[in-house]
Protein backbone atom coordinates (compact mmCIF):
# COMPACT_ATOMS: atom_id res chain seq x y z
CA UNK A 1 0.00 0.00 0.00
CA UNK A 2 1.11 3.21 -1.19
CA UNK A 3 1.98 6.02 1.48
CA UNK A 4 -0.35 8.52 -0.14
CA UNK A 5 -2.94 5.75 0.06
CA UNK A 6 -2.13 5.41 4.16
CA UNK A 7 -2.46 9.09 4.38
CA UNK A 8 -5.38 9.18 2.81
CA UNK A 9 -7.07 7.00 4.85
CA UNK A 10 -6.02 8.44 7.68
CA UNK A 11 -7.51 11.54 7.43
CA UNK A 12 -10.41 9.84 6.91
CA UNK A 13 -9.90 7.90 9.97
CA UNK A 14 -9.38 10.76 11.98
CA UNK A 15 -12.30 12.66 10.41
CA UNK A 16 -14.47 9.94 11.70
CA UNK A 17 -13.83 8.96 14.51
CA UNK A 18 -14.50 13.20 15.56
CA UNK A 19 -17.71 12.40 13.70
CA UNK A 20 -18.44 10.36 16.20
CA UNK A 21 -17.21 12.61 19.43
CA UNK A 22 -14.43 10.95 20.27
CA UNK A 23 -12.06 13.56 21.76
CA UNK A 24 -9.39 15.29 19.08
CA UNK A 25 -6.30 14.01 21.12
CA UNK A 26 -7.52 10.47 21.64
CA UNK A 27 -8.43 10.19 17.73
CA UNK A 28 -5.72 12.24 16.25
CA UNK A 29 -3.00 9.36 18.96
CA UNK A 30 -5.05 6.54 17.49
CA UNK A 31 -4.94 7.37 13.71
CA UNK A 32 -0.81 8.73 14.11
CA UNK A 33 0.16 4.85 15.88
CA UNK A 34 -2.10 3.03 13.13
CA UNK A 35 -0.65 5.19 10.34
CA UNK A 36 2.86 4.84 11.59
CA UNK A 37 2.00 1.14 11.95
CA UNK A 38 0.98 1.02 8.69
CA UNK A 39 4.27 2.44 7.09
CA UNK A 40 7.01 0.96 9.19
CA UNK A 41 5.86 -1.70 11.21
CA UNK A 42 3.69 -1.98 14.68
CA UNK A 43 6.92 -2.27 16.55
CA UNK A 44 8.40 1.23 16.00
CA UNK A 45 5.07 2.32 16.46
CA UNK A 46 4.68 0.95 19.78
CA UNK A 47 8.08 1.93 20.64
CA UNK A 48 7.04 6.04 19.65
CA UNK A 49 3.89 4.97 22.05
CA UNK A 50 6.05 4.50 24.97
CA UNK A 51 8.84 7.47 24.24
CA UNK A 52 6.75 10.38 22.65
CA UNK A 53 4.13 11.14 25.64
CA UNK A 54 7.14 11.57 28.12
CA UNK A 55 8.94 13.66 26.04
CA UNK A 56 5.88 15.77 25.27
CA UNK A 57 5.26 16.42 28.94
CA UNK A 58 8.73 16.73 29.95
CA UNK A 59 9.39 19.63 27.63
CA UNK A 60 10.59 22.95 29.47
CA UNK A 61 8.51 24.56 26.87
CA UNK A 62 5.56 23.85 27.49
CA UNK A 63 5.36 24.44 30.94
CA UNK A 64 4.42 27.31 30.88
CA UNK A 65 0.27 26.37 29.64
CA UNK A 66 -0.57 25.09 32.90
CA UNK A 67 1.01 28.21 35.04
CA UNK A 68 -0.77 30.68 32.37
CA UNK A 69 -3.99 28.13 32.91
CA UNK A 70 -3.30 28.57 36.54
CA UNK A 71 -2.61 32.49 36.52
CA UNK A 72 -6.73 32.80 34.10
CA UNK A 73 -8.28 30.57 36.86
CA UNK A 74 -6.67 32.44 39.58
CA UNK A 75 -7.81 35.84 37.94
CA UNK A 76 -11.63 34.66 37.59
CA UNK A 77 -11.68 33.04 41.05
CA UNK A 78 -10.07 36.29 42.78
CA UNK A 79 -12.81 38.57 41.44
CA UNK A 80 -10.73 40.65 38.16
CA UNK A 81 -12.85 40.50 36.02
CA UNK A 82 -15.77 42.13 37.82
CA UNK A 83 -13.46 44.82 38.58
CA UNK A 84 -12.49 45.29 35.19
CA UNK A 85 -15.87 46.01 33.58
CA UNK A 86 -16.64 48.02 37.06
CA UNK A 87 -13.46 50.54 35.75
CA UNK A 88 -14.51 50.19 31.89
CA UNK A 89 -18.04 51.28 33.11
CA UNK A 90 -16.32 54.19 35.17
CA UNK A 91 -14.80 55.62 32.55
CA UNK A 92 -16.33 54.46 29.38
CA UNK A 93 -20.14 54.27 30.38
CA UNK A 94 -20.82 58.23 29.60
CA UNK A 95 -20.64 57.26 25.83
CA UNK A 96 -23.44 55.96 23.96
CA UNK A 97 -23.31 52.45 23.54
CA UNK A 98 -20.73 53.07 26.73
CA UNK A 99 -21.41 49.66 28.04
CA UNK A 100 -20.60 47.61 25.11
CA UNK A 101 -17.32 49.66 25.16
CA UNK A 102 -16.71 48.89 28.45
CA UNK A 103 -17.10 45.26 27.66
CA UNK A 104 -14.55 44.97 25.14
CA UNK A 105 -12.31 46.60 27.21
CA UNK A 106 -12.72 44.03 30.27
CA UNK A 107 -12.74 41.54 27.34
CA UNK A 108 -9.44 42.71 26.54
CA UNK A 109 -8.12 43.45 30.41
CA UNK A 110 -9.07 39.89 31.47
CA UNK A 111 -7.45 38.36 27.90
CA UNK A 112 -4.19 39.97 28.85
CA UNK A 113 -4.12 37.46 32.56
CA UNK A 114 -6.37 34.87 31.27
CA UNK A 115 -5.00 33.37 27.87
CA UNK A 116 -8.27 31.20 26.60
CA UNK A 117 -11.24 32.68 24.60
CA UNK A 118 -13.59 30.25 25.51
CA UNK A 119 -12.87 31.65 29.85
CA UNK A 120 -12.90 34.87 28.47
CA UNK A 121 -16.53 34.73 27.07
CA UNK A 122 -17.83 32.84 29.41
CA UNK A 123 -16.34 35.10 32.16
CA UNK A 124 -17.91 38.01 30.67
CA UNK A 125 -20.98 37.19 29.99
CA UNK A 126 -21.57 36.07 33.59
CA UNK A 127 -20.49 39.81 34.56
CA UNK A 128 -21.22 42.01 31.68
CA UNK A 129 -24.51 40.84 30.10
CA UNK A 130 -27.40 40.68 32.89
CA UNK A 131 -26.08 44.93 33.08
CA UNK A 132 -26.23 45.44 29.53
CA UNK A 133 -29.88 43.44 29.26
CA UNK A 134 -30.87 45.84 32.58
CA UNK A 135 -30.19 48.97 30.52
CA UNK A 136 -31.51 48.03 27.74
CA UNK A 137 -29.85 46.71 25.31
CA UNK A 138 -31.13 44.18 22.88
CA UNK A 139 -29.82 40.15 23.30
CA UNK A 140 -28.18 40.16 19.51
CA UNK A 141 -26.11 43.39 20.29
CA UNK A 142 -25.05 42.80 24.29
CA UNK A 143 -24.25 38.66 23.30
CA UNK A 144 -22.49 39.67 19.72
CA UNK A 145 -20.21 42.20 22.07
CA UNK A 146 -18.97 39.44 24.34
CA UNK A 147 -18.48 36.67 21.51
CA UNK A 148 -16.14 38.75 19.41
CA UNK A 149 -14.87 40.30 22.58
CA UNK A 150 -13.88 36.89 24.12
CA UNK A 151 -11.86 35.96 21.25
CA UNK A 152 -9.55 38.64 22.14
CA UNK A 153 -8.02 35.36 24.61
CA UNK A 154 -6.22 33.29 22.24
CA UNK A 155 -4.45 37.15 21.06
CA UNK A 156 -3.94 39.26 23.47
CA UNK A 157 -0.70 37.72 25.25
CA UNK A 158 -0.52 35.41 27.40
CA UNK A 159 -2.07 32.91 24.83
CA UNK A 160 -2.32 29.40 25.14
CA UNK A 161 -2.84 28.96 21.47
CA UNK A 162 -0.04 31.32 20.40
CA UNK A 163 2.19 29.26 22.81
CA UNK A 164 1.03 25.69 21.22
CA UNK A 165 1.88 27.02 17.90
CA UNK A 166 5.74 28.27 19.15
CA UNK A 167 5.72 24.53 20.06
CA UNK A 168 4.84 23.25 17.13
CA UNK A 169 6.72 25.30 15.10
CA UNK A 170 9.65 25.58 17.46
CA UNK A 171 8.88 29.33 17.34
CA UNK A 172 10.27 31.56 20.43
CA UNK A 173 6.86 31.96 22.58
CA UNK A 174 7.87 35.37 24.09
CA UNK A 175 8.66 36.51 20.46
CA UNK A 176 5.09 35.68 19.23
CA UNK A 177 3.35 36.89 22.49
CA UNK A 178 4.97 40.45 22.05
CA UNK A 179 3.88 40.20 18.55
CA UNK A 180 0.54 39.81 19.69
CA UNK A 181 0.31 42.99 21.49
CA UNK A 182 -0.52 45.59 18.77
CA UNK A 183 -2.57 43.54 16.82
CA UNK A 184 -4.83 42.90 19.85
CA UNK A 185 -4.69 46.23 20.90
CA UNK A 186 -5.92 47.06 16.99
CA UNK A 187 -8.60 44.32 17.31
CA UNK A 188 -9.89 46.43 20.75
CA UNK A 189 -10.24 49.70 18.74
CA UNK A 190 -11.89 47.93 16.01
CA UNK A 191 -14.44 46.55 17.82
CA UNK A 192 -14.77 49.54 19.78
CA UNK A 193 -15.25 51.50 16.69
CA UNK A 194 -17.94 48.99 15.65
CA UNK A 195 -19.92 49.30 18.62
CA UNK A 196 -19.89 53.20 18.30
CA UNK A 197 -20.98 53.34 14.92
CA UNK A 198 -22.67 50.34 13.61
CA UNK A 199 -24.93 49.80 16.35
CA UNK A 200 -25.31 53.59 17.59
CA UNK A 201 -28.97 53.81 16.38
CA UNK A 202 -29.65 50.80 18.66
CA UNK A 203 -27.82 51.21 21.82
CA UNK A 204 -29.00 53.73 24.86
CA UNK A 205 -28.05 57.18 25.91
CA UNK A 206 -24.20 56.87 27.92
CA UNK A 207 -24.74 57.36 32.11
CA UNK A 208 -23.76 60.36 34.03
CA UNK A 209 -19.85 60.32 34.12
CA UNK A 210 -18.33 61.22 37.54
CA UNK A 211 -14.43 61.61 37.18
CA UNK A 212 -14.06 60.79 41.04
CA UNK A 213 -15.94 57.32 40.72
CA UNK A 214 -13.90 56.48 37.42
CA UNK A 215 -10.52 57.44 39.49
CA UNK A 216 -11.70 55.20 42.35
CA UNK A 217 -12.78 52.36 39.83
CA UNK A 218 -8.74 52.34 38.92
CA UNK A 219 -7.99 51.13 42.72
CA UNK A 220 -9.75 47.38 41.78
CA UNK A 221 -7.81 46.79 38.39
CA UNK A 222 -4.06 47.75 39.19
CA UNK A 223 -3.26 44.04 40.04
CA UNK A 224 -4.51 43.29 36.42
CA UNK A 225 -2.39 46.26 35.33
CA UNK A 226 0.74 44.57 36.87
CA UNK A 227 0.54 41.85 36.20
CA UNK A 228 0.36 42.00 32.69
CA UNK A 229 3.30 44.01 32.33
CA UNK A 230 5.51 42.08 35.11
CA UNK A 231 4.90 38.87 32.45
CA UNK A 232 5.58 41.10 28.95
CA UNK A 233 7.53 43.62 29.43
CA UNK A 234 9.94 40.94 31.36
CA UNK A 235 9.81 38.72 28.57
CA UNK A 236 10.50 41.12 25.89
CA UNK A 237 13.61 42.99 27.73
CA UNK A 238 14.88 39.06 27.78
CA UNK A 239 14.87 39.18 32.13
CA UNK A 240 12.74 35.93 32.35
CA UNK A 241 11.87 33.72 29.27
CA UNK A 242 8.03 32.99 28.58
CA UNK A 243 8.44 29.41 30.65
CA UNK A 244 9.80 31.73 34.07
CA UNK A 245 7.30 34.77 33.54
CA UNK A 246 4.45 32.49 33.08
CA UNK A 247 5.41 30.51 36.68
CA UNK A 248 5.86 34.35 38.16
CA UNK A 249 2.73 35.40 37.13
CA UNK A 250 0.83 32.82 38.83
CA UNK A 251 2.68 33.07 41.75
CA UNK A 252 1.81 36.69 41.40
CA UNK A 253 -1.89 36.48 40.93
CA UNK A 254 -1.93 33.63 43.67
CA UNK A 255 -0.29 36.64 46.11
CA UNK A 256 -2.45 39.13 45.28
CA UNK A 257 -5.73 37.51 45.67
CA UNK A 258 -4.35 36.14 48.86
CA UNK A 259 -3.23 39.65 50.55
CA UNK A 260 -6.69 41.43 49.29
CA UNK A 261 -8.56 38.54 50.51
CA UNK A 262 -10.10 37.28 47.99
CA UNK A 263 -8.69 33.88 48.02
CA UNK A 264 -8.24 31.56 50.79
CA UNK A 265 -7.05 27.56 51.25
CA UNK A 266 -10.55 26.39 49.92
CA UNK A 267 -10.41 28.18 46.95
CA UNK A 268 -7.04 28.43 45.73
CA UNK A 269 -6.84 24.50 46.19
CA UNK A 270 -10.02 24.40 43.76
CA UNK A 271 -8.14 26.68 41.46
CA UNK A 272 -5.50 24.48 41.46
CA UNK A 273 -7.62 21.76 40.45
CA UNK A 274 -9.75 23.32 37.49
CA UNK A 275 -6.13 24.36 36.42
CA UNK A 276 -4.74 20.70 36.54
CA UNK A 277 -7.94 19.45 34.70
CA UNK A 278 -7.67 22.01 32.30
CA UNK A 279 -3.89 21.28 31.78
CA UNK A 280 -4.21 17.60 31.46
CA UNK A 281 -7.13 18.35 28.55
CA UNK A 282 -4.81 20.37 26.38
CA UNK A 283 -1.39 18.27 26.92
CA UNK A 284 -3.69 14.99 25.51
CA UNK A 285 -4.55 16.97 22.79
CA UNK A 286 -0.62 17.64 22.21
CA UNK A 287 0.42 14.42 22.68
CA UNK A 288 -1.87 13.12 20.08
CA UNK A 289 -0.87 15.71 17.96
CA UNK A 290 2.86 14.97 18.27
CA UNK A 291 1.66 11.07 17.59
CA UNK A 292 0.07 12.67 14.39
CA UNK A 293 2.67 14.67 13.87
CA UNK A 294 4.83 11.60 13.01
CA UNK A 295 2.24 9.99 11.05
CA UNK A 296 2.47 13.16 8.74
CA UNK A 297 6.67 13.26 8.53
CA UNK A 298 6.34 9.27 7.89
CA UNK A 299 3.78 9.43 4.47
CA UNK A 300 5.60 13.22 3.76
CA UNK A 301 2.35 14.94 3.36
CA UNK A 302 3.93 18.38 4.36
CA UNK A 303 6.27 17.94 1.66
CA UNK A 304 3.88 16.74 -0.82
CA UNK A 305 1.17 19.41 0.12
CA UNK A 306 3.66 22.08 -0.09
CA UNK A 307 4.97 20.97 -3.82
CA UNK A 308 1.23 20.97 -4.82
CA UNK A 309 0.03 24.42 -3.52
CA UNK A 310 3.53 25.76 -5.23
CA UNK A 311 2.67 24.21 -8.48
CA UNK A 312 -0.57 25.82 -8.59
CA UNK A 313 0.96 29.14 -9.76
CA UNK A 314 -1.28 31.33 -7.75
CA UNK A 315 1.18 32.78 -6.58
CA UNK A 316 2.44 33.40 -2.70
CA UNK A 317 -0.29 35.68 -1.59
CA UNK A 318 -2.85 33.57 -3.43
CA UNK A 319 -1.54 30.61 -1.48
CA UNK A 320 -1.61 32.14 1.86
CA UNK A 321 -5.40 33.15 1.31
CA UNK A 322 -5.79 29.60 0.25
CA UNK A 323 -4.30 28.41 3.31
CA UNK A 324 -6.51 31.09 5.63
CA UNK A 325 -9.51 29.93 3.67
CA UNK A 326 -8.41 26.05 4.82
CA UNK A 327 -8.56 27.43 8.34
CA UNK A 328 -11.73 29.54 7.78
CA UNK A 329 -13.89 26.22 6.86
CA UNK A 330 -12.27 24.02 9.08
CA UNK A 331 -13.12 26.92 11.69
CA UNK A 332 -17.22 25.67 11.06
CA UNK A 333 -16.27 22.59 13.06
CA UNK A 334 -13.40 22.70 14.92
CA UNK A 335 -12.41 24.88 18.17
CA UNK A 336 -9.25 27.08 17.59
CA UNK A 337 -7.22 24.76 19.69
CA UNK A 338 -7.67 21.55 17.59
CA UNK A 339 -7.37 23.74 14.21
CA UNK A 340 -3.67 24.57 15.16
CA UNK A 341 -2.33 20.96 16.27
CA UNK A 342 -4.04 19.65 12.84
CA UNK A 343 -3.31 21.96 10.38
CA UNK A 344 -0.57 24.01 11.26
CA UNK A 345 2.23 20.80 10.72
CA UNK A 346 1.02 20.50 6.90
CA UNK A 347 1.10 24.17 6.18
CA UNK A 348 4.13 25.74 8.03
CA UNK A 349 6.42 24.10 5.59
CA UNK A 350 4.37 25.73 2.74
CA UNK A 351 4.90 28.83 4.80
CA UNK A 352 8.17 28.64 5.22
CA UNK A 353 9.33 27.88 1.62
CA UNK A 354 7.48 31.05 0.26
CA UNK A 355 9.28 32.81 2.70
CA UNK A 356 6.82 33.89 5.15
CA UNK A 357 8.24 35.15 8.50
CA UNK A 358 6.80 32.07 10.99
CA UNK A 359 6.09 35.05 14.04
CA UNK A 360 3.92 36.80 11.29
CA UNK A 361 2.21 34.09 10.43
CA UNK A 362 1.20 32.14 13.58
CA UNK A 363 -0.43 36.11 14.58
CA UNK A 364 -2.28 35.98 11.19
CA UNK A 365 -3.64 31.98 11.46
CA UNK A 366 -4.73 32.95 14.99
CA UNK A 367 -6.82 35.87 14.15
CA UNK A 368 -7.90 33.19 11.41
CA UNK A 369 -8.69 30.76 14.32
CA UNK A 370 -10.38 33.61 16.16
CA UNK A 371 -12.94 33.95 13.07
CA UNK A 372 -13.87 30.49 14.03
CA UNK A 373 -14.54 30.91 16.95
CA UNK A 374 -17.60 33.21 16.04
CA UNK A 375 -18.82 31.83 12.98
CA UNK A 376 -21.86 29.66 12.21
CA UNK A 377 -22.41 26.51 12.62
CA UNK A 378 -20.25 25.72 15.31
CA UNK A 379 -18.84 28.97 16.75
CA UNK A 380 -17.66 27.98 20.05
CA UNK A 381 -17.83 31.68 22.12
CA UNK A 382 -21.13 31.29 20.45
CA UNK A 383 -22.42 28.28 22.44
CA UNK A 384 -20.52 28.81 25.51
CA UNK A 385 -22.72 32.20 25.49
CA UNK A 386 -25.58 30.54 24.88
CA UNK A 387 -25.20 27.86 27.58
CA UNK A 388 -25.09 30.87 30.02
CA UNK A 389 -27.37 33.12 28.74
CA UNK A 390 -29.45 30.40 27.79
CA UNK A 391 -32.87 32.62 26.79
CA UNK A 392 -31.02 34.01 23.80
CA UNK A 393 -30.93 31.79 20.44
CA UNK A 394 -27.97 30.76 18.75
CA UNK A 395 -29.55 32.79 15.62
CA UNK A 396 -29.77 35.70 17.81
CA UNK A 397 -26.21 35.77 18.92
CA UNK A 398 -24.64 34.56 15.40
CA UNK A 399 -26.58 37.89 14.50
CA UNK A 400 -24.67 40.08 16.70
CA UNK A 401 -21.58 38.86 15.70
CA UNK A 402 -21.40 39.50 12.28
CA UNK A 403 -20.00 43.34 12.19
CA UNK A 404 -17.11 42.00 14.24
CA UNK A 405 -16.44 39.35 10.98
CA UNK A 406 -16.17 41.77 8.90
CA UNK A 407 -13.89 44.30 10.86
CA UNK A 408 -11.88 41.09 11.83
CA UNK A 409 -11.49 41.10 7.76
CA UNK A 410 -10.25 44.08 8.00
CA UNK A 411 -8.00 43.30 9.95
CA UNK A 412 -6.85 40.92 8.18
CA UNK A 413 -6.38 42.65 5.17
CA UNK A 414 -4.19 45.53 7.10
CA UNK A 415 -1.55 42.79 8.92
CA UNK A 416 -1.30 40.75 5.56
CA UNK A 417 -1.09 44.42 3.78
CA UNK A 418 1.19 45.80 6.54
CA UNK A 419 3.29 42.89 7.99
CA UNK A 420 5.51 45.53 10.12
CA UNK A 421 2.11 46.27 12.66
CA UNK A 422 2.83 42.80 14.05
CA UNK A 423 6.95 42.48 13.59
CA UNK A 424 8.17 45.76 14.44
CA UNK A 425 7.73 45.18 18.47
CA UNK A 426 9.62 42.21 17.85
CA UNK A 427 12.02 43.57 15.80
CA UNK A 428 13.63 45.36 19.05
CA UNK A 429 13.78 42.89 21.46
CA UNK A 430 16.90 41.22 23.29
Amino acid sequence: MSNELIATGGFVALFALMLVRVPIGIAMGLVGIGGFGAVVGMGPALNLLSQSPISTITDFNLTLIPFFVLMGVLATNSGMSSELFRAGRAWLGGFRGGLGLASVGACAGFAAICGSSVATAATMTKVAYPEMKSAGYPDDVSTGIIAAGGTLGILIPPSVVLAVYGFITEQDIGVLFVAGIVPGILAVLLYMLTVRVWYASKLPEGEVFHLGAAVRSLRGVWAVGLLFVAVILSIYFGIVTATEAAAAGAFLTALIGLARGRLNASSLLDSLVEALRTSVAIYVVLIGATLFGYFLAITQVPQELTQFLIDLGVGKYGTLLLIMAMFLIMGCFLDAMAMIILMVPIVFPVITELGFDPIWFGVIIVMTVELGLITPPVGMNVFVINSIAARVSLPTIFRGVLPFVAIDVVRLILLIAFPGIVLFLPSGMQ
